[in-house]
């Protein structure tokens, strides 16, 4: 892209692939949209005043582990054990795994943490939470996951385990539930910024932007296909509810 000499790069995707496009260019506009904090990464130097030629917009990822924990025990107050799906080696997996267990422990719940390094784990992983007694499963953020959204939502039908996500798109594609940051606002603010670029602003002059929009969707038709039902106060401060 750099070499094609484009009039904005939109870097999505995560901080590897913010990483890449600041490594590939110290003078081509970067709009990021990230649920990560760029300064801690070395991507800007300041967030109200970026310079360089990078700007974009924030949004939380990581920080609402807890609240998925509270969703499962509201869907499922009957089930003791739950089941949270972890990827080694992502920075932030850590810090969810250990607000997974504190959410669970102040539910009176246990937990089960199962570990996916690539694809070719999900399966075993989503069969060993259930045979380790999980009612519900948790997939926590990483970009591993968010990448195969399609296949976790089928091996979560599969499995028959009600699966609470991070994004709305899992839902779209037949998860029960998400309760998480909209994408969408933070690409629709993202692209206000490459307008602005495109009409002469310089992206360091642009401070980030905070996406601040968390949408609660649920999957109705996937809830049936469980044979759950999902109480009428989770409906109505629903966001979204897919038929």
């Amino acid at each position: 892209m750099v070499r094609q000499r484009v009039a904005v790069l939109l870097a999505g995707g995560g901080v590897k692939v913010a990483l890449a496009a600041k490594a590939a260019t110290s003078t081509m506009p970067i709009v990021l949209p990230i649920a990560a904090d760029p300064v801690k990464f070395g991507l800007v130097t300041s967030l109200n005043r970026p310079g360089g030629n990078i700007t974009g917009v924030t949004f939380i990822a990581t920080e609402l582990v807890s609240k998925r924990v509270e969703l499962l025990r509201e869907l499922l107050p009957q089930a003791a054990t739950i089941a949270f799906l972890s990827a080694p080696g992502f920075a932030s997996m850590p810090a969810q795994v250990s607000d997974a267990v504190a959410a669970a422990q102040a539910l009176d719940r246990q937990i089960v943490v199962v570990e996916a390094r690539s694809e070719s784990d999900f399966n075993a992983a989503f069969t060993t939470a259930i045979q380790r007694g999980a009612g519900g499963l948790i997939i926590g953020s990483a970009s591993l996951f968010t990448s195969n959204l399609e296949k976790l939502s089928a091996l979560a039908a599969s499995h028959k385990i009600l699966t609470i996500y991070q994004y709305r798109e899992y839902v779209v594609n037949g998860g029960l539930a998400s309760y998480g940051a909209s994408i969408g606002e933070a690409y629709r603010l993202s692209s206000g910024y490459v307008g602005q670029i495109l009409k002469g602003a310089k992206p360091g002059d642009l401070p980030f932007q905070q996406s601040v929009k968390i949408d609660l969707v649920i999957n109705v038709k996937t809830a049936k296909a469980l044979g759950i039902t999902i109480p009428a106060t989770l409906l109505a401060r629903a966001d979204e509810v897919i038929e």
